[in-house]
């Protein structure tokens, strides 16, 4: 009987660890290089965005700005936000990104290439009409960028920030 909770429990930690795998991949390759002076690093936590919903929804005249409501809206439930880019052999970088993140999980949002040979590549994993993260992956000559927003995004707040800035 013994072997039989210890077969589940070990079961049950493989599917844990099969279900964050990407996350990590995600996590090393970010902890790889936030200490690398080449790289320029960014990261922003869970409590930041808590706190944006407080910052910034009024104005010196008290009134709600609705571009900055609806910029708030769309990032309140953001978990976190790391970005990381160097302009020190970009093409390696980007490469080795691809190599190590398993992009399948994602759903391809948006390409965009130049003839410079720029590249840009908007990744989501998409849960009903929201996003759980967003990772960002460009290369160009002169610069590499991998940006990863991970938390629930609703896709109506982000269409109503869309149409705040054509305003």
């Amino acid at each position: 009987m013994k072997w039989i909770k210890c077969t589940l429990v070990l079961l049950l930690m493989i599917a844990v660890t099969g279900l964050s795998a990407q996350a990590n991949a995600i996590d090393k390759y970010f902890k790889q290089y936030v200490d690398d002076t080449n790289f320029s690093v960014v990261y922003i936590g869970p409590t930041l965005f808590k706190w944006m919903k407080k910052l910034g929804q009024e104005d010196n005249d008290g009134d709600r700005n609705e571009e900055t409501e609806a910029v708030i809206k769309a990032v309140e439930k953001a978990q976190g936000l790391r970005i990381l880019t160097t302009d020190v052999t970009p093409k390696r970088f980007y490469d080795e990104a691809k190599a190590k993140i398993d992009t399948k999980e994602y759903e391809l949002l948006m390409t965009v290439r130049s003839k410079d040979g720029d590249n840009v590549e908007f990744l989501g994993k998409l849960k009903g009409d929201a996003v759980e993260e967003l990772l960002l992956l460009s290369i160009g000559e002169e610069q590499f960028m991998l940006l990863s927003l991970v938390g629930l995004l609703d896709l109506a707040n982000i269409s109503k920030i869309a149409e705040e800035i054509e305003k």
